[in-house]
């Protein structure tokens, strides 16, 4: 089969690979549709520990299930399915409390853990193999590429949730990239009353603006923290959601918190950035929530799937380019250049 690969750090290739096979607990899945983030960037330099080369990547990605190992019966040749990529051990206290992306076995695959894309094989190929707990069936009504975005959808949802969000309740969300987008249209579908979304790339905005944001605030061209402050009658929004991974984008979410008010770090996945100059009574003194979030635990993603058929969160929109799979190279120029408006480029394997 045809697959993408890192041979080293720093380094890629597009090469004939042996095809996998399902093992205990595991399906083959023959891949439909399968993208790339920025996250892919880390991997490919080597910065995730749990990732050995050479390595298949691809964390965001659908396809038909082909074949299954012994003893699988929760899902059959034919389903249609969309992947979430952590899989824990099941057996350490994180995964125990349903908290699996933060499995205290992370990369021990003697163990059970898996992550998908990261240290173990991922789906930029014609065929993935995956423990049958990262699949989620697809409804009729969602098609490979909305499939392929199961686990970005679970990430945006697993954020809203950490900052217990209430219907009614005035959200800002920095950052208009894929995950952010998704986490404001969540927040509308969990009746959020107003969605400001918070950004410096006018396309993006644009694009916030078509999928419903109710107000924009243009962080390159104007103080963004008095801007949304001024959106919210003066006292802030009652939850920030931040998604553009900057240092002066979480500094600016804390101020952008009404006192009382609950912020959700989410873009710095990669280490390197440090949130240096943040006055700690702005945390102290407003009575702040402040919580990370990373990934999608809790099945959360079988929920994300629900909203996408339900017509509340539509990824579509982000969805900007259709490659197939040999054309790899280009795809990862158009993404990390951001060309014509890249937000997801679309690659669809030769072999399915």
């Amino acid at each position: 089969m045809q697959a993408v690969v890192y041979p080293a750090a720093n380094a890629m290739d597009l090469r004939a690979v042996a095809e996998p096979v399902a093992g205990p607990g595991q399906a083959l899945v023959r891949v439909r549709a399968t993208t790339i983030c920025a996250t892919d960037f880390k991997i490919q330099a080597g910065l995730f520990p749990g990732t050995r080369f050479p390595h298949i990547p691809g964390h965001e990605w659908s396809g038909d299930v082909v074949a299954v190992g012994p003893d699988v019966d929760e899902v059959a040749p034919g389903d249609r399915v969309g992947v979430e990529v952590h899989v824990g051990c099941g057996r350490c206290p994180r995964c125990l409390e349903g908290l699996y992306n933060l499995c205290d076995n992370y990369g021990n695959v003697a163990k059970g853990h898996a992550h998908i894309g990261f240290t173990v094989p991922g789906g930029l190929a014609d065929y993935c193999a995956v423990p049958v707990k990262a699949l989620h069936r697809l409804p009729p009504s969602l098609d490979y590429d909305q499939g392929a975005m199961t686990d970005n959808v679970g990430v945006a949802l697993w954020a809203v949730e950490r900052a217990r969000l209430q219907a009614g309740e005035r959200v800002a969300v920095i950052g208009p990239g894929a995950i952010g987008l998704l986490a404001m249209q969540v927040a509308r579908a969990m009746g959020a009353a107003q969605v400001l979304m918070v950004g410096t790339r006018a396309d993006r905005l644009r694009q916030a603006e078509l999928l419903g944001a109710d107000a924009l605030v243009d962080a390159a061209a104007t103080n963004a923290v008095a801007a949304v402050r001024d959106l919210t009658g003066g006292r802030g929004a009652d939850v920030v959601v931040e998604f553009a991974g900057s240092e002066q984008a979480a500094r600016d979410a804390l101020q952008m918190a009404r006192r009382g008010g609950r912020v959700v770090l989410g873009g710095a996945t990669g280490p390197g950035r440090e949130l240096s100059g943040v006055d700690l009574s702005v945390v102290v003194r407003g009575h702040l929530d402040v919580l990370g979030s990373v990934a999608n635990p809790k099945g959360v993603s079988a929920r994300g799937v629900a909203l996408m058929a339900k017509g509340l969160v539509d990824v579509r929109p982000l969805i900007t380019h259709h490659l197939p799979l040999d054309e790899f190279p280009r795809a990862w120029s158009l993404f990390r250049d951001r060309e014509d408006g890249a937000i997801r480029v679309m690659l669809h394997p030769t072999g399915s």
